[in-house]
């Protein structure tokens, strides 16, 4: 089984460098890295503050480096550039800041594609050290210890968790990831979600492999959770076939209520302050994001974090 490694860069830096660096050490022999970055003015400037590509060089296996301007990236449409540009087996897509935790990363996403009829196979993201209580939390809930694998038949017991996949760090089998058709391009956001629901309604299956581990998680000021979650309700609400049978709003209040617990659990109410201002954010992005329909094309620049994408959709900024 050959696997290629595909990461868009944006500003690349020591975080990157640091990815680069642990690919180099996996147990399972990468075929290829694909880099594809956006903007080359910034990919140079990269190599002259971190030598990104002295990085590169040690890889053992060929990269092959690709630039787009900034006007040209799509989640979606970029990371299908990408997977034409290979010709492995299993395409595996990371983002340039989620860094492996250990040499077994792709060895275990291949074995989670090995079961056949399993489209995707996504891992495991572990908090960064400076990564606040609560956001540590989160991804304590949104990615448990014990692996699963996901189909139709999950929909009832998980609901909308059912499609959930992160191209943070997610392989996938070419063979449907074509058949299917890839991502979805131009797309604001979710694109990873969108395909796991496709392979699903489809009959097949997303693998959640807990063994394969990423470091990867942020600290979002609360106009940062504003902004993402706006793009997401705007992908939800393009996407009624998936997100009208199944309700993210649930599992968001589950989330929420599961940290309330957990900080009174560890002794530190006074952080359901802090938990309060990003679910704040949180859902005045999504309550806008979901009437986006409504609002002036000045509202939604204003509003969104993909300024490119709307450019797309309506021909010009």
């Amino acid at each position: 089984m050959k696997v290629d490694v595909i990461i868009p860069t944006y500003k690349p830096n020591d975080t990157f460098c640091l990815l680069l660096q642990k690919l180099q050490e996996q147990t399972f022999l990468i075929h290829r890295v694909l880099i594809l970055n956006t903007e080359e003015s910034l990919w140079k400037e990269a190599e002259k503050q971190y030598g990104v590509g002295r990085y590169l060089a040690k890889l053992p296996c060929p990269y092959e480096l690709y630039h787009i301007s900034k006007e040209e990236f799509d989640h979606g449409g970029t990371r299908l550039f990408g997977a034409g540009k290979s010709e492995a087996d299993v395409l595996l897509f990371m983002t340039q800041d989620a860094v492996p935790a250990d040499k077994f990363l792709v060895e275990k996403l291949a074995q989670g594609l090995e079961e056949e009829g399993t489209a995707a196979a996504y891992a495991r993201q572990l908090p960064k050290e400076d990564c606040s209580i609560v956001e540590r939390y989160t991804r304590q809930f949104n990615y448990p210890e014990v692996s699963r694998r996901k189909g139709k038949e999950d929909i009832s017991a998980l609901g909308i968790k059912t499609f959930f996949c992160s191209d943070v760090c997610a392989a996938y089998r070419r063979s449907i990831f074509e058949s299917l058709g890839g991502f979805e391009n131009p797309v604001i956001f979710n694109e990873d979600m969108f395909f796991a629901a496709k392979a699903i309604q489809a009959g097949y299956y997303v693998y959640y492999a807990a063994e394969a581990k990423v470091v990867h998680s942020h600290n979002y000021t609360m106009g940062q959770q504003f902004h993402r979650n706006f793009d997401l309700a705007v992908s939800q609400k393009q996407h009624p076939e998936i997100f009208e049978a199944v309700s993210s709003e649930a599992e968001g209040m589950r989330l929420v209520i599961s940290t309330v617990k957990y900080l009174f659990r560890i002794g530190k109410p006074h952080l359901i302050v802090q938990l309060g201002m990003q679910c704040v954010g949180k859902y005045a992005g999504y309550f806008m994001g979901k009437r986006y329909q409504k609002l002036s094309r000045k509202k939604i620049l204003r509003y969104t974090m993909n300024r490119e994408y709307w450019a797309k959709l309506w021909g010009t900024m």
